[in-house]
């Protein structure tokens, strides 16, 4: 990615997370990154263009993706690997944003949400299928059934209905979901693996 529309997407999503996407104007970016709003006009067409390029950019930079570092992980690592790296996205998370991409640009969001989705869906199954080969998830597992319900628990923990009717932080909900997940499809290698790890 050139490195001025890549320092155009991290600030402007500084300041979304930060203020929310309706209170950000495109001269507020501009005025953050130091330019006038004609360069930043070079690289995005309006706020919309802006916006979809982010979340764009958002699926491909998922935590949900194998590093190079994680190649040499067993599952269970990864997993603990992207939890990490989702829960430190949690704490920057504005509520404001979902409600905002929802009402003002409903289309972009559900193409981001959908896109997000496969992408998720893929890499779990993929986790799924690599900790059943190294014998520390269970063999009887439905890989595919699971990484389904894995990702639909991710879309709920979105919804902001859900976000406004519980009493917990988005990230303290992730956090038993993803124990819960791991519990839910280690066998007892992999539990007494895992427990291991989280007790240090």
């Amino acid at each position: 990615m050139d490195d001025k529309i890549d320092l155009i997407l991290r600030t402007s999503g500084t300041l979304f997370r930060k203020y929310g996407i309706r209170s950000i104007s495109m001269d507020d970016i501009a005025k953050e990154l130091g330019m006038s709003k004609k360069t930043l006009y070079q690289y995005v067409e309006n706020k919309t263009d802006l916006i979809e390029k982010l979340l764009n950019h958002l699926i491909s930079a998922s935590p949900a993706c194998v590093t190079d570092d994680s190649k040499n992980m067993n599952a269970i690592d990864v997993l603990l690997q992207v939890s990490v790296k989702v829960s430190e996205e949690i704490k920057e998370m504005n509520p404001v944003i979902a409600f905002d991409l929802e009402k003002f640009y409903p289309v972009i969001y559900r193409n981001f949400v959908q896109a997000k989705r496969e992408h998720v869906y893929k890499k779990i199954k993929e986790n799924l299928e690599q900790g059943i080969r190294e014998g520390i998830y269970r063999s009887d597992v439905d890989s595919d059934l699971v990484a389904k319900l894995y990702v639909q628990k991710l879309i709920d923990l979105h919804d902001p209905e859900f976000l406004s009717s519980v009493d917990f932080s988005f990230e303290k909900v992730f956090q038993v979901m993803f124990d819960n997940h791991i519990r839910g499809i280690s066998n007892p290698v992999g539990l007494t693996y895992y427990q291991k790890l989280i007790n240090q």
